[in-house]
């Protein structure tokens, strides 16, 4: 079973990567990371994914980057993914000034939520993270 988390280089995207890695940790699962387009060259993101690999080999749990396929929206890979691996957990990232009902209306985050096969975890990014 694996955990996915939705990475895109916003405040959001790095918001929900650390929860992630947390509950991949916990459970004892592998992580797979679906990259936005162009959010792999993100100053930070190598070294973060590095960080995160060397933390999570010392427990046994892979971690996997996917890039997002060209052409098809976050939120279809997200949820072909949630369906593919037959994941516990699927992480996204959600804006923290917006009531939440705009949030999710027509939303990447609505779509994941409402047709990923496995539970959803909405995580808002920590006050003061820079966007």
């Amino acid at each position: 079973m694996t955990v996915v988390v939705g990475y895109s280089p916003t405040a959001e995207g790095k918001g929900a990567l650390p929860f992630a890695f947390g509950e991949a940790l916990q459970r004892g699962t592998d992580l797979i990371i679906v990259a936005e387009e162009d959010s792999a060259s993100e100053e930070g993101f190598g070294a973060t994914i590095e960080s995160a690999r060397d933390e999570s080999d010392a427990a046994g749990v892979a971690v996997t980057v996917h890039d997002n396929e060209k052409g098809r929206s976050h939120a279809d890979n997200l949820i072909d993914l949630s369906y593919a691996e037959g994941t516990d957990l699927v992480v996204i990232g959600i804006r923290r000034r917006s009531p939440v009902g705009k949030l999710l209306m027509g939303s990447i985050s609505q779509r994941v939520i409402l047709e990923s096969q496995s539970p959803v975890v909405a995580v808002k990014p920590p006050v003061g993270l820079p966007k």
